[in-house]
């Protein structure tokens, strides 16, 4: 058993390794913007409406996940991904890119995103933050292996580009469509509980059993739901304007598609850290390290630009990478283990909702960066920062009444 759920873990990693491929936009888009002479407010566009659809499929993928194998949402995924890179490909306009792009692999990405992640993740109740980690690891470093590839093997020609965006719809098709074989919730036979993690597992006192509508009524999730658009804001905001902060940096060529794959990489890896953090050491201590490692961040690449330090540029890349992984694994951590594994599909998808709003942070980001620089963007992510420790100090005392109200009520019965 034990061997059998890690190989579902795989293949879901697998699965998301290429979902993820909106995240590589910044590289992806390049060759596009040169060739169509769009600014960079423009090119953003697609990425936030990427964005926006990404949540519309988590939360048509999470409403019908018990009705729906999670295997048909992955094949459905395969084909929206062909046809949005096919339509990507032959574009003569920002509105047809935001359509193939945007739209399409956007609500692609969202339907595979929620599938895979709420489906393995029921073989893990023991290590909800660990396999929440590991699976968005995938996630978070499919920008820098496909960015990597793109940029390797596409030609600096007038249009190459777009026989790149069809290679690679092509081949995110089939390998998802394999796996959508080998992608199944556990049986009636699974006997891992959570409790299998002995010690090192931290069991959350002001847990319930909620259903959406429950949820909606804590004041706790309305707390983390601030939280988390105004970290996803910051990490959007570093992610969509890398490129540019790279070249201002005095980055060039090549170099400027690897350094901005550190932030990937970094994100993937801190996402395996933090989400096992959470099973560790809980909610609160693992928010505050990624609010402290945002205004690092900000600090770090303002005086990297200021010193014209490559050194610094990378340092800084790297922490605002493992700040932005830092967020994803919480969300899941967080749903499972305030509100429990029985709703978790849809309330798992609505926490994702965040990125209806967050995703103009980028928008917010370009319009900054176009006026004034990266300088704007890095006050932005500090002010983000700012917000999310109080929200935080939020959250410890709504959990404090909680364990309270707990006590009180196993008192009187």
């Amino acid at each position: 058993m034990e061997k059998k759920r890690w190989l579902y873990a795989v293949i879901g990693v697998v699965i998301l390794l290429f979902a993820g491929l909106v995240y590589a936009w910044a590289v992806l888009s390049g060759p596009i913007k040169a060739d169509f002479g769009w600014n960079q407010a423009e090119i953003t566009r697609p990425y936030t409406v990427v964005m926006i659809f990404f949540c519309i499929g988590c939360v048509a993928s999470g409403a019908l996940a018990s009705k729906i194998p999670a295997k048909i949402y992955v094949w459905v995924s395969a084909a929206l991904f062909l046809i949005g890179f096919l339509i990507s490909a032959n574009i003569s306009n920002l509105i047809m890119l935001i359509i193939g792009f945007g739209v399409i692999c956007g609500f692609a990405s969202g339907l595979a995103y929620s599938a895979v992640m709420s489906t393995v993740g029921k073989w893990f109740p023991d290590k909800q933050g660990l396999i929440s980690g590991i699976l968005l690891m995938g996630f978070g470093i499919s920008s820098f292996v496909i960015g990597k590839l793109y940029d390797a093997f596409t030609p600096k020609t007038f249009g190459a580009w777009r026989t790149s965006f069809t290679v690679i719809g092509i081949v995110i098709a089939v390998v998802m469509a394999v796996c959508g074989f080998f992608i199944k919730k556990p049986g009636p036979d699974f006997d891992i509980k959570p409790a299998a993690n002995g010690k090192k597992h931290r069991e959350n006192p002001a847990a319930i059993e909620a259903n959406a509508g429950l949820m909606l009524r804590q004041p706790s999730f309305w707390l983390y739901l601030i939280w988390v658009i105004f970290m996803s804001s910051a990490g959007l905001a570093l992610i969509s304007q890398a490129k540019g902060v790279a070249t201002e940096a005095g980055v060039t060529g090549g170099t400027v598609a690897t350094v901005v794959g550190l932030i990937s990489i970094a994100n993937g890896v801190s996402r395996i850290i933090f989400g096992g953090l959470y099973d560790r050491i809980g909610r609160s201590a693992v928010m505050q390290m990624v609010n402290a490692l945002f205004i690092l961040e900000a600090i770090v690449l303002i005086f990297a630009l200021v010193k014209s330090s490559f050194a610094l540029l990378v340092l800084g890349f790297i922490i605002g990478g493992a700040a932005y992984g830092g967020v994803t694994p919480t969300n899941s951590a967080f749903v499972s283990s305030y509100y429990g594994m029985k709703n978790y599909p849809l309330n798992f998808s609505i926490i994702n909702c965040n990125l209806l709003i967050a995703s103009f942070g980028s928008n917010v980001a370009a319009k900054l960066y176009d006026a004034s620089g990266s300088r704007s963007v890095f006050i932005m992510v500090l002010v983000c920062a700012a917000v999310g420790i109080v929200t935080c100090i939020g959250i410890d005392f709504c959990d404090k009444a909680i364990i309270r109200k707990k006590a009180e009520a196993e008192k009187e019965a």
